[in-house]
């Protein structure tokens, strides 16, 4: 789940729908002067909910694509480049993920990827339950990993529920929104402090980061503090074709598993995207990315 980093001081220009006036196109400005726009087959669901306008909408090439606030969160064509990226990396090197903790991730993906591993809980923590209704009508996969026994949803804000919880966890995954704005909060050193207080020893936090040519900043500024507050702090990239720029970046965090030491990953069957060859290459990062990571803010 993500926002737009460029839009957040737009004013007055930014807009909480996708459609066009017509309903013929939705768009995303993904800068202010660039974006992504889809011709609009047929428009399948239309909310405000009391956090965000939820749109879906159907597309000839990318099928069903679900945007919150006139942002794209997930496609049917291209969703697996995302969660299969969010979820293996840690799930596969951990060994032995019995409780996993989802914030965010209301489309369901997540908890799909982490349910097809040996997992004894996983929980779904989404603030909005007009974005579960809606991705159980129209993504069927949300309704299928609910109904799993393994499977617990939680309807509340995930800083509350990490601070009130009593479970400890082997694997966090954060899927939040980028870190600007209102979500920046699940970004902060103090958020990851707490995250770490209901991580177990020998457990993994990973997280999407955003853009990596639009967060650069925020990318930075994450790493001065979580280098020092976990042992390995590993940021890692990949594809996501549908979202801004095109390259989006994750955070794995843990005190005992260096992921770049990992000799073999435990890995389910069903996969479209991950392996062990694009795990490797994805803790590769261009000179331009490294450099942020290394400036001193």
């Amino acid at each position: 789940m993500r926002l737009n980093f460029n839009l957040c001081n737009l004013e007055e220009k930014v807009k909480n729908s996708a459609l066009s006036a017509d309903r013929k196109e939705a768009r995303e400005f993904q800068t202010s002067s660039s974006g992504l726009f889809f011709k609009v087959k047929k428009v399948l669901y239309e909310k405000k909910s009391a956090f965000q306008k939820i749109e879906i909408i159907e597309n000839d090439f990318y099928g069903r694509v679900l945007f919150l606030d006139g942002l794209v969160q997930t496609t049917e064509k291209d969703e697996f480049f995302y969660h299969e990226m969010l979820v293996h990396p840690a799930l596969a090197i951990h060994p032995r993920p019995e409780k996993v903790l989802i914030i965010g991730g209301g489309d369901g993906g997540a908890l799909r990827e982490v349910l097809k591993h040996p997992v004894r809980k996983a929980w779904l923590v989404e603030i909005d339950q007009e974005v579960i209704k809606a991705c159980e009508q129209y993504f069927p996969w949300l309704d299928e990993a609910l109904a799993d026994p393994r499977a617990e949803l939680a309807i509340a804000d995930g800083f509350d529920f990490i601070q009130k919880t009593t479970e400890r966890f082997e694997v966090i995954i954060v899927d939040s929104s980028d870190p600007v704005g209102p979500s920046a909060i699940l970004h902060a050193r103090d958020f990851y402090r707490k995250l770490k207080k209901i991580l177990k020893p020998d457990g993994l936090i990973v997280a999407q980061a955003g853009s990596q040519l639009l967060h650069l900043r925020e990318h930075s500024q994450k790493a001065a503090f979580l280098r020092p507050m976990f042992r390995f702090a590993r940021f890692y990239s990949a594809p996501v074709p549908t979202y801004p720029v095109g390259t989006w970046c994750y955070t794995l965090l843990s005190d005992r598993i260096d992921p770049l030491a990992v000799k073999k990953l435990r890995l389910p069957d069903g996969l479209k995207y991950f392996n062990a060859e694009v795990f490797r290459a994805s803790f590769a990062q261009p000179v331009f990315f490294e450099q942020a990571l290394q400036k001193k803010e």
